[in-house]
């Protein structure tokens, strides 16, 4: 017989292309993964994994077995939402990824709500941008993602997975309080053509946004300064050091010197989706870990 944790080790060596991958990904050791690979090839009798230089590759049997593992943990995905659906209820461990503004602006209220009206489902977080979550649903490394994209910039999405929209998050420009545009109502992308910007890290998805959308503008961005998180973003601008554009979710108190001033265009913001796999949309945790999220965006929105 084939034991089920060691086809996922083998799976997961497969889909993260190294055993400290897998490890990673399993959140266990990278002598456990050895371990589980060891004892995988004596019970099959055959070389599953080969020297790659430094590293390892499958075998042709380690493919082949790999395989037959994906369908198989498949399977036994299927099987687990079908008992969790027909028991009703949103029990077992869900584990969760999302990117930060999310996690700090909707996961404090979703979570404690969940832990109150589902006391038998238990929770864990991983904060993760949309370009490492939408993966990890897909090999199975989390069960939900909570990921965003922009009104004129889509996530790709792969095949296989369902989506559900949570809220719209509106963005401001945030800019220095003696700014010349800090007391109008509203403002325009192109109104900063002379302004040195502030941005997210070069590569990121917001990144590329902020290019794109400035550019389709007739404005070629002079970024100054990039930072990952926003309340250091706001802690530049405060320093007269550029503007930036700052969604609202999670955002935290505005520090003094800084003023933030809407985007005229009403289409100008985030969309917040969150992603599971096809084969998990039986599951009450799933359904019911959404729903929570919706209604605590909804309220955020209003």
């Amino acid at each position: 017989m084939l034991n089920l944790d060691r086809l996922r080790t083998l799976h997961a060596v497969a889909r993260h292309g190294s055993v400290s991958g897998a490890a990673e990904g399993l959140h266990v050791t990278t002598s456990a993964v050895s371990q589980q690979l060891a004892k995988l090839e004596r019970e099959t009798g055959q070389q599953l994994l080969a020297k790659n230089g430094r590293g390892v590759r499958l075998t042709d049997a380690g493919r082949l077995l790999s395989d037959h593992a994906a369908r198989i943990l498949s399977q036994v995905e299927l099987a687990q939402a079908d008992l969790e659906a027909q028991r009703g209820h949103a029990v077992g461990e869900l584990l969760l990824g999302a990117f930060p503004t999310a996690v700090r602006g909707l996961f404090p209220a979703a979570l404690g709500r969940l832990r109150t009206e589902h006391p038998q489902l238990h929770i864990r977080l991983q904060e993760m941008e949309p370009d490492e979550s939408v993966p990890a649903v897909v090999r199975g490394d989390i069960d939900l993602g909570v990921v965003l994209d922009w009104y004129n910039k889509p996530l790709p999405m792969p095949d296989g997975l369902v989506k559900a929209p949570l809220m719209d998050d509106p963005v401001d420009v945030a800019m220095p309080a003696y700014h010349p545009f800090a007391d109008r109502c509203g403002v325009e992308p192109e109104d900063f053509v002379d302004d040195e910007w502030v941005s997210w890290p070069k590569g990121g998805f917001c990144y590329d946004w902020l290019m794109v959308t400035l550019r389709s503008k007739g404005i070629e961005p002079r970024i100054r300064h990039t930072a990952r998180e926003h309340h250091t973003q706001l802690a530049l601008i405060a320093a007269g050091l550029g503007v930036a554009v700052v969604p609202r979710l999670g955002r935290g108190p505005v520090p003094a010197g800084v003023r933030m001033v809407p985007v005229s265009q009403p289409t100008m913001r985030r969309h917040i989706y969150a992603i599971w796999r096809a084969d998990a949309d039986r599951r009450p945790s799933i359904r019911a870990a959404v729903e929570v999220l919706r209604s605590v965006g909804e309220k955020i929105a209003d």
